[in-house]
């Protein structure tokens, strides 16, 4: 019997994790396909954040870089812990803010957006956006 209820709380455990943005996400750059990073994505005060926890870096690279490019309070800051991810508020199954995402490669910040795949809660789409251009990236859940 202790056996049986151990299986089911792990089991509804999963289901319940499988359903939040919460958690660790692998980052797939949308125009090469390779892996850039892992991003940790977590709810503080009812509001969505994400800090960098790992980069993947080519032969040649410098493994700990810094946001020289950034424009803001996160200027020369380290990349490796840096919150990319800032403030985005829940609206229905999208989470969205205006000036809520950072692109440390180029320092950029733009408005975002951030749902799951509703055929698949392991895949998590992000929208970087200015008015109506934007780009959209698959993120895979880390488990």
């Amino acid at each position: 019997m202790k056996n049986y209820f151990l299986t089911l709380l792990m089991l509804v455990s999963a289901l319940v994790f499988s359903q939040t943005v919460e958690g660790r996400w692998k980052t797939i750059d949308d125009e090469t396909g390779k892996a850039k990073s892992i991003v940790e994505i977590s709810i503080k005060n009812g509001k969505l954040y994400g800090k960098i926890i790992k980069l993947y870096r080519e032969e040649g690279e410098n493994p700990d870089p810094s946001c020289t490019d950034c424009t803001d309070s996160r200027k020369n800051q380290k990349i490796i812990g840096m919150t990319i991810i800032t403030g985005l508020e829940k609206d229905g199954n999208e989470w969205e803010a205006d000036d809520a995402i950072l692109d440390p490669k180029d320092g950029k910040i733009y408005d975002c957006k951030i749902w799951l795949d509703e055929d698949n809660n392991n895949i998590l789409n992000v929208r970087g956006y200015i008015g109506f251009f934007f780009r959209t990236q698959t993120w895979h859940r880390v488990k």
